[in-house]
């Protein structure tokens, strides 16, 4: 048996989200609520670096290991209804082309003609004619599943073999309904990358699940300004007040870290059997708990996704690096199947107050992002309950290597013994 698989038995054999975890988390909110200073095992962090957020050379660093190297969420299958249906991404530098096969299997390539390089789809969302893609350039043709299929004027070519030029593939994986694509051959599959935090959402319905509503947001912020607001539930008392501050209790959040940069805050409703009214009538998702029905739990999937889960549906915030100072925000809105018809019309409140949040959590960015280029923005000294910003970052300077990151730009470990197995 090989290491990988020794180590997929190992991550496989852990206990999800059953009766007992549940109990436990529960008791750590109670026990967030009662506590009157940190634990005292808890360390005094290090601040993090300025320059983290600011130097250039460290954003291509970090860019490139975590778009490049890692799993990243590339959309879901709604997006392809049919056979040839395709969307390209570029949110990792290259243009990857995901497509769903003759075979129905989803599929990733770069979108690069292997003749002179030219784009094989000419735009970003389509579907195939005739089952195959070609090149606009010199009319080399693919069929779905990448291989190279025709080559005009092919008695030019001395020696060319076809069955050597298809497209070249990009790994490409699926958690429930969910499209993860990876651009490096050596990197775990995206059961084992997943298996620490997806065991604790895998008994809800995520092969079911269907794709409500895509939003996208342009931001005036280093996307870790824009990321880390969304990993800790300080900024709830001034920012939310009116929202996310009146349903939910920050002094009971309970921060879980987990290997591979994954984390999750559990903050408890502030009134017990609480639902939400927009809701109702809504139907849950199969599986849901009292985790999800009493809690937000909110999930942290590394690099770049946040996943606060409710019982009728999850709500997902992907964070996307454009430039040093410039970030791409998605917001999607996945619920469970409501067979044929249009979606039930209560989703349009719901998705615009989940809307009103995020537009409250985005006022800052443009602030925040010209006050640390000045020189007041010194380090940034974090407390026990911001704790998943410095287990994120810790992760981060791991992804890149920590011989390759500028020694005054460095994280130094500190969370080692608080991340659970």
């Amino acid at each position: 048996m090989t290491l990988q698989a020794r180590t997929q038995v190992k991550l496989a054999s852990r206990p999800g989200l059953d009766e007992t975890t549940i109990n436990e988390w529960q008791a750590r909110v109670d026990a967030e609520r009662e506590r009157k200073e940190p634990p005292t095992s808890f360390p005094k962090l290090p601040d993090i670096p300025a320059g983290r957020y600011t130097d250039p050379a460290f954003f291509e660093l970090e860019r490139q290991a975590l778009m490049k190297r890692g799993w990243i969420y590339a959309g879901h299958v709604d997006e392809l209804p049919e056979i040839g249906s395709f969307f390209v991404r570029r949110q990792s530098g290259s243009p990857v082309l995901v497509i769903r096969g003759e075979d129905q299997i989803i599929r990733a390539f770069y979108n690069t003609c292997r003749h002179r390089g030219a784009p094989v789809a000419r735009v970003d969302v389509g579907c195939a004619a005739r089952n195959s893609l070609t090149c606009g350039y010199h009319g080399w043709t693919y069929r779905l599943d990448g291989t190279l299929a025709s080559v005009p004027d092919s008695r030019d070519f001395a020696g060319l073999d076809l069955s050597c030029r298809g497209l070249v593939t990009v790994r490409c994986e699926l958690l429930g309904n969910f499209i993860f694509v990876c651009e490096n051959a050596d990197a775990e599959s995206l059961d084992i990358f997943l298996e620490p935090v997806a065991r604790y959402f895998r008994h809800l319905p995520l092969d079911e699940l269907r794709l409500v509503h895509r939003r996208i947001i342009e931001l005036d912020g280093n996307y870790k300004v824009v990321l880390e607001n969304f990993l800790e539930a300080y900024h709830f008392r001034l920012l939310h007040q009116q929202t996310t501050h009146r349903v939910f209790d920050a002094t009971g959040t309970s921060v879980h870290l987990w290997q591979n940069g994954h984390s999750m805050m559990l903050t408890p409703n502030r009134r017990a059997n609480w639902v939400d009214p927009g809701t109702i009538g809504m139907p849950e998702m199969a599986g849901a708990t009292t985790i999800e029905r009493d809690n937000n739990p909110s999930y942290s999937v590394f690099p770049n996704l946040i996943l606060p889960i409710a019982p009728s549906g999850i709500p997902c915030v992907a964070i996307w690096p454009l430039s040093l100072g410039r970030t791409q925000m998605e917001v999607l809105w996945f619920a469970p199947d409501w067979g044929g018809g249009p979606r039930d019309p209560l989703w349009e409140m719901r998705i615009a107050n989940f809307d009103r949040i995020i537009d409250e959590d985005v006022t800052f960015v443009a602030p925040i992002q010209a006050s640390i280029c000045s020189p007041g923005f010194k380090g940034v000294p974090l407390s026990y309950q911001e704790r998943r910003i410095y287990h994120w970052h810790e992760e981060l300077d791991q992804r890149i290597g920590i011989d390759r990151i500028a020694e005054q730009l460095r994280v130094k470990p500190m969370l080692g013994t608080l991340i659970e197995n």
